[in-house]
């Protein structure tokens, strides 16, 4: 019998480097314990597109979660056992004003967590980006590093972790480049799902606003494309992406023989996390804010309860 692995869990984190109180990760050296306000599904979950808090706290551990310098190769790492909403637009971004503003350092378009396109899948392909940061990184002891994802699938959401770090710049006063988008929150465009269209919302990534960021917190950003819109003002793209940066493919994502919590069926609303098998056995639901979204099994197998608190499809 085969476990849900890495579909069943109904979100996904950064767990290196390590994020802001988050539970997944090994905590960075020296550090003492947060107060207990977040827990693994909070630090999983996308953002409350009601009432966005985009870093999820202001805490930080005592200690910076990794010290980069400008111009190193870094690699970011991602939870196993979680759910990979058919890939979409990835960002990993910096913030020198303590996460108020964000400049992108490098960005994966369309099939984030895939090779390639990966319609109704739910088990990541990869799970770390490896890339350069650009050479002329200022200098701070206290920037915030950004991964933020728009899933491909499913309920429109909006996926933030922020981790602090040290940069250490080799004399750069400042960096310019692409501002941070942000979509599917209240107050910002909606970014539709991307079904067999994986050039919906490229657009939006490729013709972000430029801002520039300086090692003492200041930031101007130029142009308007990123300030807020109503879901009325966004159009589906047909454009192709253009190339990013060059991107180091991850080994294969290892299978996860540990199964998700199971939950009981719910009628009308359900709880943010949950899930159950579905009618039928083919499949699962996962709650997602007070929606069940669908997903499926693989081929020639059927979700069931195993006894032991968790669900599988085998």
């Amino acid at each position: 019998m085969m476990a849900l692995a890495a579909s069943v869990s109904a979100h996904m984190t950064m767990t290196d480097p390590c994020p802001r109180a988050s539970a997944n990760c090994v905590k960075p050296a020296g550090t003492a314990p947060t107060s207990g306000i977040w827990n693994t599904g909070i630090i999983k979950s996308p953002i409350d597109p009601a009432t966005p808090d985009f870093c999820k706290t202001q805490m930080k551990w005592s200690q910076p979660a990794a010290t980069w310098t400008a111009g190193q190769s870094v690699t970011v790492k991602f939870l196993q056992n979680s759910a990979a909403h058919s890939g979409g637009h990835a960002q990993f971004s910096l913030s020198y004003d303590g996460g108020k503003t964000f400049v992108v350092v490098y960005q994966v378009l369309k099939y984030f967590f895939f090779n390639g396109p990966a319609k109704n899948n739910n088990n990541p392909e990869v799970l770390s980006y490896t890339f350069t940061l650009p050479k002329d990184l200022p200098s701070s002891d206290s920037a915030v590093f950004s991964w933020s994802w728009v899933n491909a699938s499913g309920n429109r959401e909006f996926y933030q972790n922020c981790a602090d770090v040290v940069i250490k710049g080799t004399g750069s006063k400042s960096y310019t480049g692409k501002k941070m988008v942000i979509a599917n929150v209240s107050g910002y465009p909606t970014i539709p799902e991307m079904a067999d269209n994986y050039n919906i919302g490229v657009d939006r990534y490729n013709n972000a606003d430029k801002i520039t960021v300086t090692g003492s917190g200041s930031s101007s950003s130029s142009g308007g494309n990123n300030a807020p819109k109503k879901d009325s003002d966004n159009i589906p793209s047909s454009t192709a992406a253009a190339p990013a940066p060059t991107e180091t493919k991850a080994a294969p994502a290892p299978a996860n023989t540990n199964a998700a919590p199971t939950t009981g069926n719910n009628s009308g609303g359900c709880t943010h996390g949950a899930m159950n098998c579905a009618s039928g056995s083919t499949g699962y639901e996962v709650c997602v804010w007070g929606t069940k979204t669908p997903m499926p099994c693989a081929p020639g197998t059927t979700c069931k309860a195993n006894g032991a608190g968790s669900i599988l499809c085998g």
